[in-house]
């Protein structure tokens, strides 16, 4: 895309209205993960996800085979396994803390640029970095006399996603946005019929049993939110895939952190959900520093959407 074909101003929009998607439909998690489970969430979520993705194909407008089958599934393993961990902290942690942990992804990216691909960063991205850490301490604020590991996944997810996106560029930087995404439904559809096959059916109850739950019976409500969640994700993804289209990566990537805000303003509205002032801070240095990493990176990587390589066919 040459740069006179650039329109800053509806990329920004774009990016703001996926993210505002995104952050209503993750918010009715909850509504699945009382008394549903998190594998069939994911299992059946992702079979609608492909089968959108292969009317969306079907119609022209990209094509679902991926160039290399190896490349793909490899990469997808990464994202894939990020938002497992996502999606099942949404039912006991905070959605603010968790979205804040996924948005570490920037800062695990520029340290695995170094550190095992010799990149050479300055002294405001290594400060980016060392903010974004301050910051998540400050979210997941450890008490060593009553430590949860599970306030640290977030973080793994961040990492993994991270990972994800670096495989991405070095793996497949000819496939398009569709086969990538269709390798990430894929395996999360994966994901989900292994854990109904290794899960007994049934499980607790409550929201804490969303992780440990097999299969259940799937009520209306639950096809109806699941589909919801769906139709949603896809929406919002396509319209961060249009923001990328219409804008600079490094500029619009940057309107991707409004989800920390989208996110924790539908929790506080539709659960009550509040964070106190000091996750707030941790939540801004985050933004703040994933902000920095992207404006000082040449390219920049989507947090919660893949962006097509401008060498893609």
């Amino acid at each position: 895309m040459s740069d006179t074909t650039l329109r800053p101003g509806l990329a920004a929009l774009s990016i703001l209205g996926g993210m505002f998607t995104l952050g209503i439909t993750d918010n009715f998690v909850p509504y699945i993960s009382e008394t549903g489970s998190l594998w069939q969430f994911h299992m059946v979520r992702g079979i609608m996800a492909l089968v959108m993705l292969g009317l969306i194909a079907g119609m022209g407008f990209g094509v679902i085979r991926p160039i290399s089958w190896r490349a793909v599934l490899g990469r997808s393993l990464f994202p894939a396994t990020a938002m497992l961990i996502y999606f099942g902290c949404l039912s006991v942690l905070p959605i603010g803390v968790v979205v804040a942990g996924l948005f570490t992804a920037p800062l695990f990216v520029l340290l695995i640029s170094v550190v095992f691909q010799g990149a050479r960063v300055g002294p405001v991205r290594i400060g980016g970095v060392l903010l974004g850490f301050v910051g998540a301490l400050l979210v997941i604020q450890p008490d060593p006399s009553a430590l949860d590991p599970v306030a640290f996944l977030p973080i793994v997810a961040g990492m993994l996603y991270a990972i994800g996106a670096v495989v991405t560029r070095l793996w497949c930087a000819q496939e398009g946005t569709i086969a990538l995404s269709a390798g990430f439904f894929g395996m999360l559809t994966i994901f989900g019929a292994v854990g109904l096959v290794v899960l007994p059916v049934g499980g607790p109850e409550g929201f804490d049993g969303f992780v440990e739950r097999g299969w259940v019976p799937l009520t209306a409500a639950m096809w109806f939110w699941i589909t919801v969640q769906a139709v949603g994700s896809m929406i919002g993804i396509a319209l961060i895939f249009r923001g990328y289209l219409l804008g600079d990566a490094g500029y619009v990537a940057v309107f991707e952190y409004s989800l920390l805000v989208f996110a924790s303003f539908w929790a506080w509205v539709l659960w009550g959900q509040t964070v106190n002032p000091m996750a707030l801070t941790g939540m801004a240095m985050i933004a703040g520093a994933g902000m920095v990493i992207t404006l000082r990176t040449k390219e920049a990587m989507p947090v919660r959407a893949v962006k097509v390589p401008e060498d893609a066919p």
